[in-house]
């Protein structure tokens, strides 16, 4: 009989299970595994169509799993069906390469199968930044010697243990593999999944055209401060307010002509006083 462990909460009464559902979950996945290994088992020691079966058998049970690791690919250019498509031939490929004798645990040889297959897919038909030929081939490397690593490991391999088998620096292997973002690049554009988050665009930097002005504006206040009230009037209701020389002439209760005058004897002082 099995035993469910539940948490009651103290104010309202209600019951948690989420983990009896990880519990359940995990449960599954071990079924799973050991029912994949099983078939996989016979499958190397039959032939023909009952290994075929077999094969086939192991395959189906794991396609959730296939397409679990295709959808983290997904938004990068690719349609998700054709990136499952190719996380189907992964699978696929680990259900022919895996052997039984190494190891029982299916999954964890099966997942970086799939994932290096889906990046080789990107890799040959999806660069739309090209990245140096040796980063490319370094990368198909990498994937070709991470499913013996994993399955000899026990979990996937470390940068360093790639290098080791591959007989390149450690700091090739991360090089290549910080590449892996080279298939779809974002859109400056962009403004997320939903299409409602800030543009990319929106948030770079750009060139302030008030900062060349920030200097002169600091240096004319207390210029302008120094003036008699008449002449920081007509300032400030010509540059500030967007008054025309005539609206300034009715206030001030003089000529158009005369507010020309002053507007130009001020400004020409200011320039002066600036230059000194």
């Amino acid at each position: 009989m099995s035993v469910v462990v539940v948490t009651a909460t103290a104010r309202n009464g209600s019951v948690n299970t989420r983990g009896t559902s990880r519990n359940r979950g995990r449960s599954q996945r071990h079924r799973q595994a050991t029912h994949t290994h099983r078939l996989l088992a016979k499958a190397r020691g039959s032939n023909g169509e009952k290994r075929a079966r077999l094969e086939k058998e192991a395959a189906l049970i794991n396609m959730d799993m296939a397409r679990s690791v295709a959808a983290r690919y997904w938004g990068r250019g690719e349609p998700s069906e054709d990136l499952a498509q190719v996380a189907y031939v992964g699978l696929m490929k680990a259900v022919h390469g895996y052997d039984p004798g190494r190891g029982d645990d299916f999954r964890s040889y099966a997942v970086p199968t799939i994932a290096g297959e889906v990046k080789r897919h990107f890799r040959d038909k999806s660069w739309t930044v090209k990245a140096p030929r040796w980063i490319q081939e370094l990368q198909a490397d990498i994937s070709a010697v991470s499913d013996s690593l994993t399955q000899d490991l026990k979990r996937p391999p470390r940068p360093s243990e790639t290098a080791e088998r591959l007989g390149v620096s450690e700091d090739e292997v991360l090089e290549a593999l910080s590449a892996d973002g080279c298939f779809t690049p974002t859109s400056i554009d962009g403004r997320g999944p939903t299409g409602d988050g800030y543009a990319l665009a929106e948030r770079l930097g750009s060139e302030d055209r008030d900062l060349d002005r920030a200097e002169i504006r600091v240096a004319l206040a207390p210029l302008i401060g120094e003036l008699p009230e008449r002449d920081r009037k007509i300032l400030d209701l010509r540059f500030f307010r967007g008054w025309t020389q005539s609206q300034i002439a009715s206030n001030l209760g003089v000529t158009q002509m005369q507010v020309s005058r002053l507007l130009s004897r001020i400004l020409k002082n200011l320039r002066v006083q600036l230059t000194a």
